[in-house]
């Protein structure tokens, strides 16, 4: 129901064919977009993301997706309208408001992008859209059918698959290591995912990989990246093509980790 940055619909045959073929628990601690989990639809899945936003909007789908759906449905297309609803302060509403809010600036903002500043602004310009789909009720309300059986977090990625034992599956989907000094995007939330936590993320999926978990992750094709999985790890290149992003000549096929 989102476009997201970094997601994963495109790869969805090559992580499948990746994954164990009978799982207990799936975990997603970097949930974005959901493309995995909604094409698993698994019956017993713990889902967590660091952006709250997000996190609030995943909670009015599966609780209230009626209320989203009449949101939506009453809001414009239109520059002025959007304008206005970027600088709310929608931290105040309840989640059914968040839900719209979100849904409907990453239908009409530029290039689908959703980016803060660092006092959690949304602050990406005006789309270029002519007729974008702001409400896409029998696709919303399917999403929520998903996500009826599914606990939904607002985690840290660690305390998200704390639980996970031996037979689950924890798929790991972080922001990802920069390519470059000027591709750094980290700021789906004010904090951002720096170096350490990238660290900390291998350790972690080290001891879920000594607990008998089932672990994927994906990432950039940065050597550092390389270098932080060297041991313990499977690491396998695989192109994907990445449509989101401020200077056009960025967009196209990439090089991407698949980490096992």
């Amino acid at each position: 129901f989102l476009k997201w940055a970094g997601g994963k619909r495109q790869l969805l045959a090559r992580l499948q064919a990746r994954m164990p073929q009978r799982i207990g628990r799936y975990f997603e601690p970097f949930v974005g977009g959901g493309a995995l989990f909604f094409a698993l639809n698994p019956d017993d899945a713990v889902l967590s993301d660091g952006n709250v936003r997000l996190v609030r909007t995943y909670w009015a789908l599966r609780n209230s997706v009626e209320d989203v759906i009449a949101r939506l449905r009453n809001y414009p297309h239109d520059k002025d309208f959007f304008m206005r609803l970027r600088v709310m302060d929608i931290d105040a509403c309840p989640d059914a408001e968040v839900a719209a809010w979100l849904i409907y600036l990453n239908r009409t903002a530029f290039n689908g992008l959703y980016r803060v500043n660092s006092r959690g602004g949304f602050n990406v310009p005006f789309g270029r859209y002519k007729i974008p789909t702001i409400c896409d009720a029998d696709n919303l309300r399917a999403c929520s059918r998903a996500l009826r059986h599914a606990r939904i977090l607002h985690k840290d990625f660690e305390a998200a698959v704390a639980d996970a034992r031996t037979g689950d599956f924890v798929y790991l989907d972080p922001p990802y290591v920069p390519l470059n000094a000027t591709s750094d995007f980290t700021s789906y939330t004010q904090e951002g995912f720096g170096d350490a936590d990238q660290v900390r993320l291998r350790d972690v999926a080290l001891r879920l990989k000594a607990s008998g978990v089932h672990v994927l992750l994906s990432n950039s094709g940065a050597p550092r990246v390389r270098e932080l999985y060297a041991h313990g790890f499977e690491i396998e290149e695989v192109a994907a093509t990445r449509s989101i992003n401020s200077v056009a000549k960025r967009r196209g096929a990439v090089t991407e980790f698949l980490i096992r």
